[in-house]
C-alpha cells in the first residue's frame, strides 16, 4: 500500500518544478554512474582475461624452481615420483640465464631460455610463431626462436638471415680449457669467465611485449654446455595440468615431493604482483566512479526534502487516518529506492548497449603490441550485483534523513 503512495507521489505534478528537475537529475546521475561502473568493471575483466590468456601462452600451469639460488638438481627418486604424479599432462625441464646477443653491430641483453623437446607441448609459444619455425637445433649446432622485440632490436629477419648471431654467457662454474682440461679462469682475464657461441635464428614468436622484448628460446643441452651445468641441473621444471581445478592440489603434492628447498608456484603465483596491481586498480577506479553516485545522493536528498515539505498536508491526513511514523517513513524511503531503481535500470541498459557496441564495432582501440586491437569486454553477473548493492545503499542513505523528517512531523487538529 505504501508503495502505491510512493508511485503516485513520483508521478503527481508538483507545485514546484524544481522538485521534478532535481529528481530527474538524480535519476540521470545514477544512470550515468551505474553505466560507468559496469562498463569499467567489464573492461577490467576483459583486460584481466586478456592478460591471463597472453601469460598462459608463455607460463605453464605450475613451475618448480629453487627456493634459493638459480639452479636445481633433480634426483632419480624425484623424477620417478614426478612421472607417477596424477593430475599432470606433461612436464619440461628448462634452463634460463641472462645473455648478450650480437648481430652485426647490434647488441641486446636477453633472457636465453633452454628447453627440452617436451616444452612445445606444454607451452603456447609454438602456437604463436609469427615467422619461421619452432626449431631449436642441437647442443653443437643450436638454433633459437626470438621474441619479436628482440628480432627488431637486432635488426634481423629470423627466417631469412643466413649469418648467425653471437651469444655471450657467463659461466656458472670454473672455466675449463677444452685443450688441457684444466681450470682456465684468471682474475687478470675477466673474459675467461665469459663464453661465446654462434646461434642461428630459426623463427620468431609474438605474444606480448613483456616476452617479445626479453626472451630467446633455444635447446637445453646447449645451455647446459654453455653454463657448465651437470645433466641433472636445471633452472626449473615447468608442468602442465589438464584440469585447472586441480592445479592447487598438484602444486601441494609437488611441494611435498621436492621439499622446502624447492618452491612450487601456480601461474597466478608466478605473476602475483601483476594480478594484484590489476585488481587494486580495478577497485580504485570503482571507488572513484562511485563518487558519481554520491553526487546523485545529494540531489536525491534535496528532491526528497522538498517533496516532504510539499506533502506536509498529505502526511497530516495519513496520520489522521491512523498511519504511524514507520508507515510514513517507508513511503519516502520507497521514493528514494524508486529513484535509485529507475536510474540503476537505465544505467544497466546503457552499459549493456555500450559493451555490445565495443565488442561489435571496436569503438575504443587498444594501444600496444597485443593480439587484439581494441579494449576487451567481459560481463560478469557479480558486477551487476555489486553495483546494484551500491545503488541500494546510496538510495537508502540518501532517503533516510528526509523520510525520518517526514515521519516526525507533528499531527495537528484544526477546528
Amino acid at each position: 500500500m505504501n508503495f502505491l503512495f510512493t508511485w503516485r507521489y513520483f508521478k503527481a505534478k508538483k507545485s514546484t518544478n524544481a522538485i521534478n528537475i532535481i529528481s530527474w537529475v538524480s535519476v540521470s546521475a545514477i544512470t550515468v554512474g551505474t553505466a560507468a561502473l559496469i562498463v569499467v568493471l567489464s573492461v577490467f575483466n576483459g583486460l584481466e582475461q586478456l592478460v591471463q590468456s597472453l601469460y598462459s601462452a608463455f607460463y605453464t600451469d605450475i613451475k618448480v624452481s629453487a627456493a634459493r639460488g638459480k639452479f636445481i638438481s633433480v634426483s632419480e627418486k624425484n623424477l620417478d615420483q614426478l612421472k607417477q604424479l596424477k593430475g599432470i599432462s606433461g612436464y619440461s625441464f628448462t634452463i634460463e640465464d641472462k645473455a648478450l646477443l650480437q648481430f652485426n653491430n647490434n647488441q641486446q641483453i636477453v633472457v636465453l631460455k633452454g628447453v627440452d623437446s617436451n616444452y612445445q607441448h606444454i607451452s603456447g609459444i609454438s602456437r604463436n610463431i609469427s615467422r619461421g619455425k619452432f626449431e631449436l637445433g642441437t647442443a653443437d649446432h643450436p638454433d633459437a626462436v626470438l621474441g619479436a622485440g628482440v628480432e627488431s632490436g637486432l635488426n634481423l629477419v629470423s627466417d631469412r638471415s643466413i649469418v648467425p648471431m653471437t651469444v655471450y654467457l657467463f659461466r656458472n662454474g670454473p672455466a675449463i680449457s677444452a685443450e688441457s682440461g684444466v681450470q682456465n679462469l684468471s682474475p687478470a682475464d675477466p673474459k675467461s669467465a665469459v663464453r661465446s657461441e654462434q646461434l642461428a635464428a630459426a623463427g620468431t614468436f609474438r605474444i606480448q611485449q613483456d616476452f617479445d622484448n626479453k626472451y630467446v628460446i633455444t635447446n637445453m643441452p646447449f645451455m647446459q654446455r654453455m653454463l657448465g651445468l651437470d645433466s641433472n641441473q636445471y633452472s626449473a621444471i615447468e608442468i602442465a595440468c589438464p584440469d585447472p581445478a586441480t592445479t592447487d592440489v598438484v602444486k601441494n603434492n609437488l611441494q611435498r615431493i621436492f621439499g622446502p628447498e624447492y618452491k612450487a608456484q601456480t601461474r597466478y603465483e608466478q605473476n602475483q604482483t601483476l594480478f594484484n596491481v590489476m585488481r587494486m586498480e580495478k577497485w580504485v577506479i570503482y571507488a572513484v566512479l562511485s563518487l558519481i553516485l554520491i553526487v546523485a545522493a545529494f540531489n536525491m536528498v534535496g528532491a526528497l526534502t522538498m517533496l516532504v515539505l510539499e506533502k506536509k498536508k498529505d502526511i497530516q491526513v495519513l496520520k489522521a487516518m491512523g498511519a504511524d511514523n514507520r508507515y510514513i517513513q517507508r513511503i519516502f524511503l520507497n521514493e528514494g529506492l524508486l529513484l535509485g531503481l529507475l536510474g540503476g535500470a537505465g544505467g544497466v541498459l546503457l552499459a549493456l548497449l555500450a559493451c555490445w557496441a565495443q565488442v561489435r564495432f571496436k569503438l575504443v582501440p587498444l594501444q600496444g603490441n597485443f593480439l587484439i586491437d581494441y579494449y576487451p569486454v567481459k560481463i560478469i553477473p557479480g558486477d551487476f550485483l555489486l553495483v546494484g548493492g551500491t545503488i541500494l545503499i546510496v538510495a537508502v542513505l540518501a532517503s533516510w534523513l528526509p523520510s525520518r523528517k517526514a515521519a516526525r512531523q507533528g499531527f495537528e487538529l484544526k477546528s
